[in-house]
């Protein structure tokens, strides 16, 4: 016999799985900060640049990088030092030079952003069709 509660889920459980969803974002979001920090469009292009170089300075990023300011520079060039993915060595000339490494951590994050852009490189040209295609059926 049943008491007619069959497809109904018990208030225990819904405790139980909101809380286990709530651990699960709990530890994503750390993960997407680090995604978020490391996949902008000016992080990608200090790491890849430093990993195709041993040692970059300050306007070589902005000679490379098209379209960064001097502040975006500064502020990504920050964060990464920061989240321990470049060091800077500030060396006391007139005018200061400044040059920016990557750290080990990097490097390998440098490899793997590399496969990536070289990726989109090739592919660029069917991703532009695919959306034309797709809106133009819209």
């Amino acid at each position: 016999m049943t008491d007619g509660n069959e497809g109904m889920v018990r208030p225990e459980k819904i405790h139980k799985g909101a809380t286990a969803a709530h651990e699960a974002v709990r530890q994503v979001c750390p993960l997407n900060e680090v995604l978020d920090r490391v996949s902008g469009k000016w992080a990608i292009g200090v790491l890849t640049l430093t990993g195709a170089e041993e040692v970059v300075r300050f306007t070589e990023y902005e000679r490379a990088i098209p379209g960064i300011s001097r502040r975006m520079l500064t502020l990504t060039l920050r964060n990464l030092e920061r989240d321990g993915l470049l060091h800077r060595t500030i060396y006391a000339t007139v005018p200061p030079k400044t040059e920016y490494r990557l750290t080990d951590a990097a490097r390998e994050l440098a490899q793997t952003l590399s496969l990536i852009t070289d990726w989109a490189k090739r592919h660029q040209a069917h991703i532009h069709t695919s959306r034309v295609d797709y809106d133009d059926a819209r």
